[in-house]
């Protein structure tokens, strides 16, 4: 619990406390949510976050979930909480379109193992949520006709970051209060921290992505969007394990939220590499700076590294995820190259550029860079850095016709994305603050393999840094 000054999001403990206490039932909050899924698409401009819905599968999910608040037989934490999955997950029975206009022709008939565990738990899942098509871009900028621009709740001419474009979108403007990503160069990150909310990106291989479609194999990482980091450690602890439809994680040590509650960060050493650190806005810079004081004013001592060759890294891993990317999209790059958007194609042609040289010669780079970590992860518990180099940039009227290409800022986007995907390290963000245009500015912890817990340790004590949550300008109260 934190004492709110101001506006708060309502989040997991909000709505269980309705439930609870018998002030609304789940069936209710779902006829709610309806009606707000309804109003978003008419909005001006709509905000284009939930991309999939049925008013007869939330209904179901919803009455039984009042059933069982009712018997007293309620299945965990997440039971009658609405939660969305980004469209690159298989959800029965939509449509798998991965941001698409070609894929999932068809409703889906099997869920993927994360949907199938959000059920489980007696979520409601309200839809699938807007995407960058194939995950290819990190401003969230869809044109075609089945998904259009996802808006920032924060300023509605604003990008939400991509590719988790419309989950981070949906958790931000209240619709729901936990939503799933996909990782692999910052997706989950980018629009959590552009939309000031939380995104954990866990361990590669802690969060079946069984079910998702396999982009690129070994940088993707499956991840929370939420209002919390309470919320994300919930989520993520429902998530995580084994799934023997997914050998990647396979051999993870189980996982735990093990000291996450201290009181204070006494005994933390935080590593900072000042130069990378800095390699941001200077309104961003400033922000960050104080949040690891306030990290230090907690007991927590700060310990100077030295993150090597950053730059073999942005470029290994750029070679790394779409040498993979367009190895599994061969026969759509062949077949339906005319459907894709402008920015997707041009991405994909890129990466038909590079050669096996320089994939094999990328993951020898990334061996070398896991055991530099291993070796920094010796000295420290986790490395900070700012979460984006920049705030949300602004959409242009030709973006909705044509999309957006900004090689640029993608580049700067990512920049301190990249190394937890490359290596597979666990990271989280945290808003913790705002530019003086209004739009978030948040923090990232990235910590050693399976060491999610020091990351939402830690996490909780950087909400307290954040004096004030401001209200999105568009925003629904789904318990008012």
């Amino acid at each position: 619990d934190s004492a709110s000054n101001g506006f708060s999001f309502k989040g997991i403990k909000d709505y269980l406390d309705c439930y609870r206490s018998g002030k609304l039932t789940p069936s209710q909050v779902a006829k709610n949510i309806i009606a707000t899924l309804e109003d978003c698409d008419k909005s001006t401009p709509p905000l284009r976050a939930i991309v999939q819905w049925d008013q007869e599968q939330i209904m179901l999910m919803a009455e039984a979930s009042t059933a069982r608040y009712k018997n007293k037989c309620t299945l965990s934490y997440l039971d009658g909480i609405p939660v969305c999955l980004k469209e690159e997950f298989k959800v029965v029975p939509y449509h798998h379109r991965v941001g698409t206009v070609y894929l999932g022709t068809e409703p889906e008939t099997e869920d993927a193992t994360v949907a199938k565990k959000l059920r489980e738990a007696g979520a409601i899942i309200i839809g699938v949520s807007n995407m960058h098509e194939l995950g290819t871009g990190t401003t969230g900028c869809n044109p075609n006709r089945y998904h259009k621009i996802p808006r920032n709740p924060y300023k509605p001419n604003h990008f939400t970051g991509g590719s988790s474009s419309g989950s981070a979108a949906a958790v931000a403007a209240g619709l729901c209060p936990v939503a799933i990503g996909t990782d692999g160069g910052g997706s989950v990150r980018i629009p959590a921290s552009f939309c000031g909310v939380v995104g954990l990106k866990g361990t590669f291989g802690r969060i079946s992505s069984h079910g998702s479609l396999p982009l690129s194999y070994s940088t993707v990482s499956v991840g929370p969007i939420c209002t919390s980091v309470a919320d994300a450690a919930i989520v993520y602890s429902i998530l995580a394990e084994p799934d023997p439809l997914y050998p990647y994680g396979l051999k993870q040590p189980k996982a735990t939220l093990s000291g996450m509650c201290a009181p204070d960060l006494k005994g933390l050493k935080l590593g900072v590499d000042w130069t990378v650190f800095k390699a941001c806005d200077a309104e961003v810079l400033s922000v960050c700076e104080k949040a690891v004081e306030h990290l230090q004013s907690l007991g927590a001592s700060v310990v100077e590294v030295s993150l090597p060759e950053m730059e073999e890294v942005r470029v290994a891993h750029v070679i790394c995820i779409l040498s993979e990317m367009r190895d599994f999209l061969q026969p759509d790059f062949n077949k339906h190259f005319q459907d894709m958007n402008l920015d997707t194609r041009a991405n994909l042609t890129l990466a038909s550029q590079f050669t096996a040289l320089d994939y094999i010669t990328a993951n020898r780079q990334r061996t070398r860079s896991m055991r530099f970590l291993r070796e920094i992860f010796t000295t420290v518990n986790c490395i900070l850095t700012p979460a984006v180099a920049c705030t949300a940039p602004r959409i242009y009227e030709s973006d909705l016709l044509t999309g957006s290409s900004d090689l640029t800022f993608t580049v700067r986007s990512m920049r301190f994305m990249q190394l937890g995907n490359f290596t597979g390290i666990p990271s989280l963000v945290v808003p913790i603050g705002y530019s003086t245009a209004g739009l978030p500015i948040s923090f990232q912890v990235m910590a050693k393999w399976w060491d999610e817990a020091v990351l939402l340790r830690i996490g909780l004590k950087l909400e307290q840094f954040r004096y004030q949550t401001k209200k999105p300008s568009i925003y629904y109260d789904i318990l008012a």
